[in-house]
């Protein structure tokens, strides 16, 4: 059965599915991207109710079916998805969607799985032995400053170097956005590049999933880095509920 939510705008409009949240949220593969010519970059976060990212290092344990199902679909409905070298790795990242998924895809005339991209300075190797390296036909972009070599056992693999303090998030994006034809990008973190990417103000959409778990500990926030001065502004678009969890769509005022 398909995780439903309900709009908590005030009308009684009965349950969606994960797929009217996105329509309603406006991501869609091919779309216009933004006028610095860049993909329209969407953040997908989730944290405890303390605001905490992780369990244990990994951000799978706050999750639920909604939470799932949410993600999917905006991966779904996206051209590429942009993921930290360190959270590919701690997640254990290994294909993207579902087979309806894939296959919705394919008979809208799209890839079976969007792009997947990471920027590691450093060339992490750890990247090399992940699952999703080694899925078919699956697109793989990797910025990187390093002259090393990664390997890939089966996903089409480009890397795209830049020289030592050229790399930069916008350089990244714009690449991606006239050579590999992405206009919409969904952004899974993990903390520290959804704060670098909201420092830059790359960020068109947040959506925030709001978990019923109080975590502790030292686990990081979802962006975390040096306090914004002054604090970023947001405007609540949307608002749904599942369950005990709480999904919230924002976007950047000013």
């Amino acid at each position: 059965m398909s995780e439903l939510f309900q709009p908590l705008d005030g009308s009684d409009r009965s349950l969606v599915d994960a797929a009217a949240v996105v329509r309603q949220i406006g991501v869609s593969p091919n779309g216009e991207g933004v006028e610095a010519r860049r993909p329209r970059v969407v953040a997908a976060m989730i944290s405890g109710a303390d605001g905490r990212a992780a369990i244990d290092g990994r951000a799978g344990g706050l999750g639920g079916g909604a939470d799932r199902a949410l993600l999917r679909e905006l991966r779904c409905c996206a051209d590429a998805v942009l993921v930290g070298p360190s959270t590919l790795v701690d997640e254990q990242y290994s294909t993207l969607l579902d087979e309806d998924h894939r296959q919705r895809r394919l008979a809208a005339g799209l890839s079976a799985e969007p792009i997947a991209a990471t920027i590691s300075r450093r060339l992490d190797q750890r990247i090399a032995g992940l699952r999703l390296l080694a899925v078919s036909g699956q697109k793989v972009v990797v910025y990187t400053q390093s002259s090393d070599q990664l390997a890939a056992s089966g996903a089409d693999l480009t890397i795209k170097r830049s020289a030592p303090g050229e790399l930069t998030l916008g350089g990244c994006l714009e690449n991606l956005y006239s050579e590999h034809g992405v206009r919409t990008l969904v952004s899974e973190g993990g903390p520290t590049l959804l704060y670098a990417l909201a420092a830059e103000r790359l960020i068109d959409d947040f959506v925030f999933t709001d978990s019923p778990l109080l975590v502790g500990g030292a686990a990081p926030p979802v962006l975390d880095g040096p306090a914004f001065e002054p604090p970023l502004a947001l405007g609540l678009q949307a608002l749904w509920r599942s369950g005990s969890f709480l999904f919230l769509h924002y976007t950047p005022l000013g």
